[in-house]
This record gives structure tokens, C-alpha cells and sequence, in this order.
């Protein structure tokens, strides 16, 4: 369906996925929102979303003019066993709930301003207290899914996101949520540095599972690099075959040596670090280039990834890059690098030529 500026497409998620060009999808919120400083790092609860809405929608319409197709819900940590440890679970539907009209409202705004479909995906993540030895443990992540599905297709979501699972059962749980809820999935596994989840099953093998049980779409995403993800994405791309796939890394420069963001050295830190690590907030000095990050969505893309973002560490240049890369400019790409204009380095005649001249001893 051709789409033109002021009118709105009404093909769904699951229609738009058949389609070649691939889906973008922006995330990284918790992460950004931290960076921005309206996000308490170490407890990483999504509280922007009730204390500065006006934050929250600003990043959320930021992501879409860098060209995500997905407005996603940032209730991210917005899960029952987060707010209870800071002591306000009271606050957890009207959290869930405002995150996700929030969402809504940045979604029906960019798709009057860019005249393109965006869909509003509900967001759930890992639970951390997900224990494959009892039995508990699974009854109580499986309310505390079903609960967020719930709000969320209340307040209108087109899919469910469920991301940075570490069990393969956990991320079960959660598609069978998602399913009974009738609304189309991407359940994104996290792996860490063993190189399969925390039961023992490799990514590939979890992809494969999670697709047999009906995600519309399975993946990995975030605590792996640009680089360092790309095995375990082509793994899970071999093991599904045709199925669509999501690729999601963080922007960080993971390595062989190192290759979680848990872990990353930075030899150029003077300063004492609290926790004694650089994750999770002294990151600065590792994240990726927006370069790097656009690279990886081509080889993505090579692969046949149906469905490819960035995860913790991006910024809306990292974002707008990728998009630009996948051959769909966006609407920030009006502010696209532009070097022919650079003082030191520019190539326009006009430049003063003694200027420039300094460029090579700078």
C-alpha cells in the first residue's frame, strides 16, 4: 500500500513484516533515558514515565524521526518484582499504563508528521527472580507477564515485545502470555558470556523452540556488541531458516577478549569507579560509533533479518545511522554529517584555505 503524507496505512504488524524492506526498531530507552538523567542507575526503574512524561515522549518521537517503525512502550523494569524493590508497586499499572500512552501518542503523532505506518509495541523484559528449580518462581513471572500483556493490549498495543531473556523457559512463559493475550510477539534472547542462556540451551536452539511455540518473531538483543552478536545472530538465522528474525545489539564495543557489556575494561579510566567496573555507568568511553552500528544493520540485512535495532547504549545517532543504512533515510537525516562544510576538513571552495590548512597538525 503506497503511503502518502497525512494518510495512514492500515496494514498490521504481522502484514507489514511480508513486506522486503526491513522493520526498524529503536530501543536502548532505559539506557538513554539514564543518560538523559531522569533514570536512577543500579535500580534502572522506568519511572520517567509518571514523574517527566514530557521526557519520555521526547526520546520516544526522537527514536521514530531517526527512523524506527515501532514506537515502543518503555516499561522495560516496569514489572511487579522491580517497583516492589523500591518500594512502590502501587505504581505499577498507572506506570505500565501511562508508558504505553505515551507511546500511543508519539506513534499517531509521527505518523502525521512522516506519513508512514508506526506501530506501538507493549514491552516486557527479564524478571530476575526466574529460578528453573521452583516451581514458584514460574507461577509468579507468569502473573507478573500476564499482567503487563494485559495493560498493555488495554491500552492498544499492535505486538508485544519480550526482550533480554536470559531462560529459555522464562522467555516460554512469556510467549505463552503473549499468545493467550492473541496479539504477535518478538521474544529476544540475551546471552551471556558462556555463549548460551542460563538452562543451558544455545540461542540457536532457544530461537528454534520459541518459533515451533509461535513467536511471530525471535531474536537476540543487547548484551553483546555490533561485532561480537553477529555469530550468534547468524546461529539463530541458520536454526529457523525462513522464520523472521530480530536483531537487536547493544552499542558498545564488545570484543573476543570481552564480549558482554558486564565485562568491558576501559584502560584510559583515571578516576576510581564505585563499583569497581565500568558497567553499568561508566559505559561512555566503550560505546560504539554510530559507524560501527550501521554496519552491523547491512550485515544483518545480508542475513535476512526481518526486524533490526540497536539496544542499551544507542542514541538517536546511532539510530538515524542504522536507518540510513538500511536504505530508509529518516527525517533527522536532514542532519546527517555534512563535512564538506568543516572548518579543518571541508572540501567547499569557500572555505578559508589557511584554515584548512591546519587540519593536518590540528
Amino acid at each position: 500500500m503506497a503511503i502518502q503524507i497525512g494518510i495512514l496505512s492500515t496494514q498490521t504488524f504481522v502484514q507489514r513484516l511480508g513486506q522486503p524492506q526491513p522493520i526498524m526498531l529503536s530501543g536502548g530507552y532505559l539506557f538513554e533515558v539514564e543518560r538523559r538523567g531522569y533514570l536512577t542507575a543500579g535500580e534502572f526503574v522506568p519511572k520517567v514515565a509518571l514523574e517527566h512524561p514530557e521526557v519520555l515522549l521526547q526520546v520516544t518521537k526522537d527514536f521514530l524521526r531517526a527512523g524506527s517503525d515501532v514506537a515502543l512502550a518503555f516499561t522495560y523494569n516496569g514489572h511487579r518484582e522491580k517497583m516492589r524493590i523500591v518500594g512502590e508497586e502501587h505504581l505499577l499499572e498507572p506506570l505500565n499504563r501511562q508508558a504505553m500512552r505515551i507511546a500511543q501518542q508519539a506513534a499517531a503523532e509521527a505518523q502525521e508528521e512522516l506519513g508512514r505506518d508506526v506501530f506501538v509495541a507493549g514491552n516486557i523484559s527479564n524478571s530476575n527472580i526466574f529460578d528453573p528449580n521452583d516451581e514458584s518462581s514460574k507461577d509468579a513471572v507468569r502473573a507478573m507477564y500476564r499482567e503487563m500483556v494485559a495493560w498493555a493490549k488495554e491500552e492498544g498495543a499492535d505486538l508485544i515485545l519480550a526482550e533480554t531473556m536470559y531462560f529459555y523457559e522464562e522467555a516460554k512463559i512469556a510467549l505463552e502470555e503473549i499468545n493467550a493475550a492473541g496479539l504477535p510477539s518478538i521474544v529476544n534472547v540475551a546471552v551471556f558470556a558462556t555463549g548460551e542462556l542460563r538452562d543451558g540451551v544455545s540461542p540457536a536452539q532457544a530461537a528454534q523452540k520459541l518459533a515451533t511455540d509461535g513467536a511471530t518473531v525471535v531474536g537476540t538483543n543487547c548484551f553483546q556488541g555490533p561485532n561480537t552478536i553477529r555469530p550468534i545472530l547468524k546461529d539463530i538465522v541458520d536454526a529457523v531458516g525462513d522464520h523472521p528474525v530480530c536483531a537487536m545489539p547493544s552499542a558498545y564495543r564488545t570484543t573476543e577478549e570481552h564480549n558482554t557489556i558486564f565485562n568491558l575494561p576501559d584502560a584510559g579510566n583515571t578516576s576510581t569507579l564505585p563499583g569497581g567496573r565500568t558497567f553499568p555507568d561508566a559505559l561512555e568511553a566503550q560505546n560504539s560509533n554510530r559507524y560501527e552500528t550501521a554496519e552491523f544493520g547491512e550485515y544483518a540485512l545480508s542475513l535476512g533479518a526481518k526486524v533490526i535495532g540497536l539496544c542499551c547504549g544507542a542514541g538517536v545517532i546511532h539510530h538515524r545511522a542504522l536507518s540510513e543504512r538500511l536504505g530508509k533515510p529518516s527525517y533527522l537525516s536532514r542532519y546527517s554529517p555534512n563535512m564538506d562544510k568543516h572548518f579543518l576538513y571541508g572540501t567547499d571552495s569557500t572555505l578559508s584555505k589557511t584554515t584548512t590548512s591546519f587540519g593536518g597538525t590540528a
